[in-house]
């Protein structure tokens, strides 16, 4: 009785200690799932963040948009730093960046009629329905996209932003320098990026 007895409590033993072994493994692999450009686009946003400072009023996750990377390719980084993920999505760029269509931005710009998209830090502000129904509205916050208001540069849903329209085309297809994203995926922005938080655009080439 007393032989099986303390192999209970040995068997016991070397669960709890295999469970307290294991725990940190499996934290470390979650941990180690990130790939080195999504290290890179939560740097990105921290600095980004700290940056524009108390002008945000939610500092808790953010955009990252690079234009660095051709159409066909998910560019647009939605960054949970309190979580550390980061999902990506696809995302269009102005026809004016993109004149020859070939889904490569070549210029930013902040000229009013230019159908381009700017570089800089925008604030998401409130959603709105516009032509393309629910959509949110951006402010600028650098020189870069100063006109991002009078521009009504905002982020919104696009059929020509689909994953269907890269597989006929081989390419996104261009706004008017908002962020467009497929509609499929637009409840995310509106969920997770919409009220007073972060959208950074840049070309980074981050792959």
């Amino acid at each position: 009785m007393k032989t099986a007895t303390n192999r209970r409590g040995l068997l016991k033993g070397a669960l709890v200690a295999g469970a307290a072994l294991a725990a940190p493994t499996r934290v470390f692999a979650q941990a180690s799932a990130l790939t080195p450009r999504d290290r890179a686009v939560l740097d990105v946003a921290r600095i980004q963040i700290e940056r524009v400072g108390a002008t945000l009023w939610h500092r808790d996750r953010a955009a990252i948009a690079d234009f660095g990377v051709h159409s066909a390719q998910p560019r647009f980084h939605f960054a949970n730093l309190e979580a550390g993920t980061v999902r990506s999505f696809l995302v269009a760029h102005g026809m004016g960046s993109d004149p020859e269509h070939d889904g490569w931005l070549k210029t930013f710009s902040n000229v009013e009629g230019s159908n381009a998209t700017s570089r800089g830090s925008f604030i998401t502000y409130e959603w709105y329905h516009g032509r393309y129904g629910t959509s949110i509205r951006l402010g600028g916050l650098d020189p870069e996209n100063s006109n991002a208001l009078p521009r009504a540069i905002v982020a919104h849903p696009a059929e020509y932003a689909r994953a269907e329209h890269v597989a006929t085309y081989g390419r996104l297809g261009r706004s008017n320098g908002c962020f467009a994203m497929s509609p499929d995926d637009f409840n995310e922005a509106l969920w997770n990026i919409s009220g007073g938080r972060l959208i950074y655009s840049e070309r980074l080439g981050l792959v």
